[in-house]
């Protein structure tokens, strides 16, 4: 299966848009970088996964992928409390990182029982 077939990746990559336009014009460039490539790391993860052959390949990087959502989720956390996201929009990120993950999980449990 084709990464550019998934929902999760769809919709990651989707986000990861979602934040660069956001913080097009920032000026804090380490956390636009933070952020921004932890934004990036998701669907990046899902698609390399998803080019190897085996189930604890795309595993592995299934896990990379749920990393790099806790990651950003830290990180929209923060940036809304030092102002740099507003809290509808970074609660919005936030949920649809949850659902993300819950998506990842349900990759990773498929692969998993395809490689007991």
């Amino acid at each position: 299966m084709k990464c550019e077939n998934l929902d999760v990746w769809k919709r990651s990559c989707r986000l990861s848009v979602n934040i660069y336009k956001h913080f097009k014009e920032s000026r804090d460039f380490s956390f636009k970088d933070q952020i921004t490539r932890s934004a990036l790391s998701i669907p990046s993860n899902i698609a390399e996964g998803f080019e190897k052959e085996s189930s604890k390949e795309k595993i592995r990087y299934i896990e990379i992928a749920k990393g790099s959502s806790a990651e950003l989720i830290t990180q929209i956390y923060i940036g809304i409390e030092i102002d740099y996201i507003d809290k509808k929009t970074g609660l919005a990120w936030i949920k649809e990182l949850n659902e993300i993950l819950s998506m990842l999980s349900g990759l990773k449990n498929k692969h998993a029982s395809l490689n007991p």
